[in-house]
């Protein structure tokens, strides 16, 4: 009998879960660890943002899916990894602590054979200063979040509704935000909702962004096919912000916020502040602190994750100029390498490096982003670790065959640019390969065959089916793996 051990249960963690657990035998124990009760579909909060969803809409408790799956559950934070086992044991285990009202505190070890860190991140608002629901600016990185945010959103709503002006900043609130993605989705909402209450006269909206041009996205831009012509990212995002009358200011490290204004530095050192009424910001990402420990109990964290805290996997971690990197140099199997039974998938794997052209300021603060591995790359390598451990627990291989790197990865993406069946539109954009790789297309970095962009009422329709289809995914409900990652 083999054990394995999911820490998270996200887009990645679920989705390993669920495919490890139909393709292996019962006598073999699947396990997750979550501090969550629930299942959120992250890619819709930015709805609950705005009112178009409430908070039920885009969770489900986990409980009963595991317990109709034949997953064990533990409701925890992982604390520490001991992949030697300790003093008292040689088995390797997970030192957790319960979460859960009735065991709230209480430390377990779980032992395994597999390990699959798939925890997602640290929203890391303590990086800036002031930053945060619980100090001077909003969020919709979470449900409870986004609910918070919807309630200021109606608050300057009804203000407009009186007379007022309000100005509405959104958009990333470090200079090394990961992704751009949920921000740009919920600015375009909000100018949406603005526009369907009539108050949008009365609104002056800023994107504020660590990218250095708008179209980005942490991926370096991109070329794309659109109306037939090849067209660069940044003219497709000028041209829909100024479509929609949004003012936007890049290659900006947002330093302070406060209760009515922000902070920020631009790439040239210079100290700019803004008046806000309304600011979502995202935070930075971290990993979630984990620990690792070696059988004598001597720390070797630093051996398996970087000083961000996200886990060392297959890829060049060696410290060699931007211009140097290939595309061969990001992880392919997402598997540690001194340890050979734990991977890392999704967000808590560490990226080798930047996709976009790392900046940084004369006052030595980096303004750019760091990569995005969230939505579908997140449950392309869950699924493949999952079936390359389960090839390992069956004898079929004694290492993983199966390979998902984001150099050799396509990508969908679709953003929502306002939520309504008959009036709404959402940006449907394609990629291929997520990495660009300039050697084999020297012109673009990717394939224009599969690099594509548009925009229209289509793409909200897609993207509302999508939130349909892939909680249903997430819940095992029947025929649930014929929905895609």
């Amino acid at each position: 009998m083999a054990r394995l051990l999911i820490l998270g249960a996200g887009i990645a963690g679920q989705t390993a879960a669920l495919h490890a657990r139909r393709k292996l035998s019962r006598k073999h124990d699947v396990v997750v660890v979550s501090p969550n009760s629930k299942w959120n579909w992250i890619p819709s909060n930015i709805w609950v943002g705005v009112g178009y969803m409430k908070p039920e809409q885009v969770t489900f408790p986990l409980e009963p899916v595991y317990k109709k799956t034949g997953i064990v559950f533990h409701q925890a934070k992982a604390v520490s990894i001991h992949p030697e086992g300790d003093s008292t044991t040689s088995n390797p285990y997970v030192l957790i602590e319960c979460t859960s009202q009735e065991k709230l505190g209480q430390k377990e070890k779980v032992t395994y054979d597999y390990l699959i860190n798939a925890t997602g991140p640290k929203l890391n608002f303590d990086a800036t200063k002031g930053l945060g629901p619980r100090k001077n600016s909003l969020s919709v990185c979470t449900y409870s979040h986004a609910d918070e945010t919807f309630k200021h959103l109606s608050e300057s709503i009804e203000r407009m509704k009186k007379g007022e002006n309000q100005t509405f900043l959104i958009g990333t609130g470090h200079g090394n935000c990961t992704c751009q993605g949920a921000a740009f989705e919920y600015l375009f909402n909000v100018e949406f909702i603005l526009r369907k209450n009539n108050v949008r006269d009365k609104a002056k909206i800023i994107w504020i962004s660590n990218e250095s041009e708008l179209g980005d996205f942490g991926m370096g831009g991109m070329f794309l096919k659109r109306g037939g012509y090849i067209t660069h990212s940044r003219i497709f995002t000028e041209s829909l912000y100024t479509e929609r009358g949004i003012e936007w200011i890049t290659q900006a490290h947002v330093k302070e916020v406060m209760e009515r204004e922000i902070v920020y530095e631009n790439l040239d050192g210079e100290e700019i502040s803004i008046k806000k009424d309304f600011a979502m910001l995202l935070p930075p990402f971290s990993g979630v602190g984990l620990k690792a420990f070696d059988k004598n109990n001597n720390d070797i964290t630093s051996q398996m994750f970087l000083p961000n805290g996200f886990m060392i996997v297959d890829g060049d971690y060696s410290k060699k100029p931007y211009e140097e990197w290939k595309p061969s140099d990001w992880p392919k199997t997402y598997q540690s390498p001194k340890y050979k039974n734990i991977f890392a998938a999704g967000i808590a794997f560490a990226p080798p490096h930047s996709i976009s052209k790392p900046m940084t300021n004369p006052n030595g603060i980096p303004i750019f982003p760091t990569p995005p591995r969230t939505g579908m790359p997140s449950g392309v390598m869950a699924r493949q670790i999952a079936y390359n451990i389960v090839d390992m627990i069956n004898g079929k291989a004694d290492e993983p065959k199966r390979k998902a790197s984001m150099a050799n990865m396509g990508a969908a993406c679709i953003a929502s640019a306002g939520a309504g069946f008959f009036k709404g539109t959402a940006a449907s954009m394609t990629m291929y390969p997520i990495i660009p790789d300039f050697e084999k297309y020297p012109d673009s970095g990717r394939d224009l065959r599969y690099t594509s962009g548009e925009i229209g009422l289509a793409g909200h329709w897609i993207k509302h089916f999508l939130h349909i289809a892939f909680i249903y995914k997430a819940k095992a409900n029947p025929l649930w793996v014929v929905v895609p990652e």
